[in-house]
């Protein structure tokens, strides 16, 4: 196949794991192997008035639709664009009183799509809706029951006149939306806020140390009418060289999580056993799971005991920031790390774990010196963990770049700016708004780096001033959601 901008890949049958995706020619890190838009996707039930159902991006205001007053859109362009997606939900939101949930509303998008289109092969697709992977003979009983119940309230909110679908054609497509669902973010790529099906994105396989990534791109409308114009979009770029020929793969989870606990979640999420190398050797468990290093090695009851209070604060720590107790997460860290420093090494994911919360929640109180003290030992952390080029890892470091900033750190945070910013740009690609952010900051910070490096007290005296009018943003308020993953699946 290779309509759409699809000649570089082609799908094959990979051993042991079903179809998958095979590059066609050679690939450098940063390469856009293909852009794919969406079949159908849908803003997440309690983001439809803050998020555009066209492109996806928060605005302060939103126009909302004069006829549903459900959908909201950043301007005419936006809506005009939605129209051919929308028609059919608009009419049917009006029918039926009030807009179903986000999964009723994707199905619905799938199924009126079909209609339009037909049920084989659309444009630019490597493989037809109809074939793509539903599992549902793997749900457990839980998720058959959620699965009746979708079925039910579909068929409530489906409009008598279109086409009608079997139940078991019905089935097959909310199975689709549970396996295949992708996460749509905002376009900083911070918050997820939607989710949507992208066919040929869902036939790359999972690999724990994948050699692609995908990055969500909200397109540019604001330029309707140049050569400039680009389309709500995913991008699956190279992460490493890849050859013609090799399989292309993704990660479906985070990487730092130890072997064993990655194959439970793709087991669970997924319903398959990892058979990447990373799992099957074990690779980097040691890192995950290392002790404090020297003389009087802790013993493994000690280590046990402080890894069982670290889950313990873990769930304390959630509990203190779903109430938005920042002081007491800030405590509860401190207390932690007394117990964990002299007995888990600087690699340790449980470690590492409480340094990011400290860190974050720090900086949100702005006390910045301690923040940065324990950023820089998370990215130190993440550095010997993580691939050099996974988004996770630049997103963290740009995060630990702008609190050493904050923190009067000039050097260090300068240099930890612009090791985000070679990680975002073969990520994200030097045109996402995440990447244009951090090349901003890059000039300010190298111009400060100058003028601290000629006269001190010049470059403290101004940067006092400079901070007045704030030009790189204080950090946001902690979340308790992980950076946006990949695959977006219900718990």
């Amino acid at each position: 196949m290779t309509k759409g901008g699809m000649e570089s890949v082609e799908v094959f049958t990979a051993e042991g794991k079903g179809r998958g995706l095979k590059a066609q020619k050679e690939f450098l890190p940063g390469d856009v192997i293909f852009a794919e838009p969406a079949y159908a996707a849908v803003v997440f039930d309690s983001l439809t008035h803050v998020i555009c159902h066209t492109c996806f991006k928060r605005q302060e205001r939103l126009h909302r639709c004069g006829q549903c007053k459900f959908a909201y859109y950043c301007d005419r362009t936006c809506q005009r664009a939605a129209w051919l997606n929308h028609k059919n939900e608009c009419s049917a939101i009006k029918r039926h009183g009030k807009a179903p949930t986000e999964n009723i509303r994707l199905a619905a998008r799938i199924l009126w799509k079909m209609e339009r289109e037909g049920s084989g092969l659309s444009e630019g697709c490597l493989v037809a809706i109809d074939d793509l992977q539903n599992h549902v003979a793997s749900f457990g009983e839980e998720e058959k029951k959620e699965l009746r119940a979708d079925v039910e309230s579909f068929l409530e909110f489906w409009p008598p006149h279109c086409q009608q679908f079997g139940m078991q054609f019905i089935s097959h497509i909310f199975g689709v939306i549970s396996c295949n669902g992708f996460t749509l973010s905002d376009q900083r790529g911070l918050q997820a806020v939607g989710v949507g099906i992208f066919p040929n994105l869902c036939q790359a396989n999972h690999d724990c140390w994948p050699n692609c990534t995908v990055v969500f791109n909200n397109g540019n409308h604001e330029a309707v009418r140049s050569m400039f114009h680009t389309q709500m979009r995913i991008e699956l770029r190279a992460l490493s060289k890849i050859s013609a020929g090799d399989e292309l793969t993704v990660s479906y989870v985070d990487f730092l999580s130890l072997s064993e606990e990655r194959r439970k979640q793709l087991k669970k999420q997924y319903y398959f056993d990892c058979t990447c190398e990373h799992c099957k050797k074990q690779l980097k468990d040691d890192l995950m799971l290392a002790v404090k290093a020297g003389e009087s090695k802790p013993s493994a009851d000690i280590v046990k005991e402080v890894i069982q209070l670290s889950k313990d604060t873990l769930e304390k720590i959630n509990k203190a920031r779903m109430e938005g107790h920042y002081h007491e997460v800030v405590k509860l860290c401190r207390d932690c790390l007394k117990k964990q420093e002299p007995v888990l090494g600087d690699t340790n994911i449980y470690l590492l774990r409480i340094l990011s919360i400290a860190s974050e929640v720090l900086s949100y109180l702005q006390m910045f010196e301690e923040a940065a003290d324990y950023a820089k030992r998370m990215v130190d952390g993440y550095l010997k963990i993580y691939h050099p080029n996974n988004a996770q890892l630049g997103m963290a470091v740009m995060r630990a770049g702008v609190t050493h900033w904050h923190a009067g750190l000039i050097e260090a945070g300068h240099g930890l700016i612009c090791k985000a910013y070679a990680i975002l740009l073969i990520t994200h690609g030097p045109s996402h708004p995440i990447t244009k952010d951090l090349e901003v900051m890059r000039v300010q910070t190298e111009m400060e780096l100058r003028m601290f490096q000629q006269n001190e007290f010049m470059y403290y005296k101004m940067r006092e001033a400079a901070l007045k009018n704030q030009k790189i943003q204080v950090m946001p308020e902690p979340s308790n959601e992980n950076a946006p993953s990949l695959f977006h699946k219900k718990e």
